[in-house]
């Protein structure tokens, strides 16, 4: 922890967050879970994957987080013909008025924001979905040789509809894993849907204020990095990790249900967000409960299934489960 940060500073920090989420709910109706983990990713420095059918409220959920955040927010609506220059952007030819010379200047893309949105993530061909994948690892684009960083901080939230397949291009395992978070959007329960009814068919819509710069965002972002994690916490994530691993996982339902487990990112990962989660929640020490609450968004992207297990019409996340009752926390 920085010396400098005083028992003040920190607790007003801790506060800015309850603000923030608070601001989001007022555009928000429900979706507890998806907004803590949206949060938590963010704090994280990482990106989501969020999946939903549509008309769950996801491009509001994203809108509001970008006005609550006082941030530049784009959004990309992805379609078979999008090509790699229109996220990133492209060089035109200027001519000087004055001296009649012409030049060629980049004129970035929507890429160029804090907060991006990129819909339906799956519709587009690989080619388009590796340009945005790797402006996301490197934070940086590069075009006609020259590095243009990106914005701080960027964040994106890719989208995807688990119903229609026909016409998508379904992102492979090692473009999967620069995601964070996979977040799963559910149906609102019957409370919160008349609660969604009363307040989108109104006369006046949800007002979402703005409560955080950009640079107080990115100072939380330092600070979840001084968060604390225990050993024995740290010992279970690690056990956690290689327990998805069919070839040396002592759980017989990994071997017969995973073909491939999940890598070393997916302990940096689930480090990071427990740690962000933990700071959420107004702590400075990650506990097994933020592990176990964060443990199928992380790794339900980073397993591949066997046949046997898509036979039985198993998922990714009853694979986290049975790992999670399987492997015990150290004592």
């Amino acid at each position: 922890m920085s010396e400098t940060l005083t028992e003040q500073s920190l607790q007003a920090q801790l506060d800015r967050l309850q603000t923030l989420r608070e601001a989001i709910g007022a555009a928000i109706v429900g979706q507890h879970d998806v907004v803590e983990q949206l949060l938590t990713a963010l704090l994280a420095g990482g990106h989501c994957l969020l999946e939903g059918v549509p008309g769950l409220g996801k491009t509001l959920l994203v809108r509001s987080l970008g006005q609550a955040l006082q941030v530049d927010f784009h959004r990309i609506q992805f379609t078979p013909d999008l090509m790699p220059s229109d996220i990133l952007g492209t060089e035109i030819l200027e001519e000087d008025h004055g001296t009649g010379r012409r030049h060629f200047k980049f004129q970035r893309g929507p890429i160029f924001t804090s907060l991006l949105l990129a819909d339906e993530l799956n519709r587009t061909p690989p080619k388009t979905q590796a340009a945005l994948l790797e402006a996301m690892q490197e934070r940086t684009v590069s075009y006609a040789g020259i590095t243009h960083a990106l914005p701080q901080p960027f964040f994106v939230l890719a989208t995807q509809n688990p119903l229609e397949q026909a016409g998508t291009y379904p992102l492979p395992e090692a473009q999967l894993d620069r995601f964070l978070l996979h977040v799963r959007v559910d149906y609102p329960d019957e409370a919160e849907e008349r609660a969604i009814l009363v307040q989108t068919t109104g006369q006046a819509a949800a007002a979402v204020r703005a409560v955080m710069s950009a640079g107080e965002l990115i100072a939380l972002q330092q600070l979840v990095r001084d968060v604390t994690v225990g050993e024995e916490v740290l010992t279970w994530i690690t056990r956690l990790v290689r327990a998805t691993r069919p070839q040396t996982s002592p759980l017989a339902l990994v071997r017969e249900w995973v073909r491939w487990g999940a890598g070393p990112r997916a302990g940096q990962s689930l480090v990071l967000a427990s740690k962000a989660r933990a700071l959420l929640h107004g702590r400075l020490a990650a506990t097994r409960e933020d592990v176990r609450a964060l443990a199928a968004p992380v790794m339900r992207h980073r397993l591949l299934l066997s046949f046997a297990a898509e036979a039985e019409r198993r998922s990714t996340d009853d694979v986290v489960a049975a790992v999670l009752d399987g492997v015990e926390f150290p004592r």
